[in-house]
């Protein structure tokens, strides 16, 4: 699989990375934002494919320069590999602070420690060339401490583990109830509660999105698309909503 362009101007493009991992470890995306010159990649992923997904960005990049890295929570196959990407370039670590006193057991070197800086619970923005990224809250879906990337040039937001599918062999959902048989366990399971995932529909629901792109599987595509995607999200019952069928005698 090539890069794919899911949005682009003459300033501003957006690239979803090819799929670089294989064998056991699950399917992860890695997306690239770039504005005039700057680059931001956004849960770059583990050791495994580290050499090739650093490649394919500065190939993307061309004369320009990674300026953000922005890690959605603490999982491994986000931040494993962040040292050397730190290591590499002279890109800032963007990561919720509640996991910043964590991310360094990956292996993070002295040297560049300093790099790794800590986002509020309520999000923020982050300048990347002339546009202002929005850091969106989406605490408990699945992580305590888990953010999202919402584009307002692309129209798209990054949700990381939200919307994540498994086993289907495309990267763009064109039917949703099709769909849907490959990303319902992993919501059931890794998504905590539906209070969790109705708050975030309250708030996913009042931006102008026109994709949602998840860390894993594929991707919305189009108002309405994203909007059955939120609307699935609100009615959804996960996480503690069902913990007694994890229990003896249930």
């Amino acid at each position: 699989m090539k890069s794919t362009t899911l949005f682009a101007s003459d300033t501003h493009r957006n690239i979803l990375l090819p799929e670089f991992g294989e064998g056991a470890a699950v399917q992860a995306n890695q997306h690239l934002i770039i504005d005039g010159r700057a680059g931001m990649i956004l849960d770059p992923g583990g050791h495994k494919v580290y050499a090739k997904v650093l490649s394919e960005t500065m190939a993307q990049l061309g004369g320009g320069k990674l300026e953000h890295i922005f890690l959605s929570h603490q999982d491994p196959d986000i931040v494993a590999a962040l040292n050397g990407w730190l290591m590499t370039t002279d890109a800032t670590a963007w990561a919720p602070h509640l996991w910043i006193r964590f991310i360094p057991h990956f292996g993070l070197d002295r040297l560049v420690i300093d790099r790794l800086k800590g986002l509020p619970d309520g999000g923020g923005t982050l300048k990347l060339g002339s546009t202002e990224l929005q850091v969106l809250p989406a605490h408990f879906l699945h992580s305590p401490g888990n953010l999202q990337v919402y584009d307002p040039v692309s129209k798209i937001l990054y949700s990381g583990d939200l919307g994540a599918s498994l086993g289907q062999d495309y990267i763009e959902v064109s039917d949703f109830a099709a769909h849907e048989q490959f990303m319902k366990g992993f919501h059931q399971r890794y998504m905590a509660s539906n209070r969790a995932m109705r708050r975030w529909a309250t708030m996913a629901s009042k931006l102008d999105i026109e994709v949602i792109a998840p860390q894993h599987g594929a991707l919305f595509r189009g108002k309405p698309m994203v909007k059955r995607f939120i609307e699935w999200c609100a009615a959804l019952e996960c996480g503690s909503d069902l913990i007694d069928q994890f229990y003896p005698g249930h």
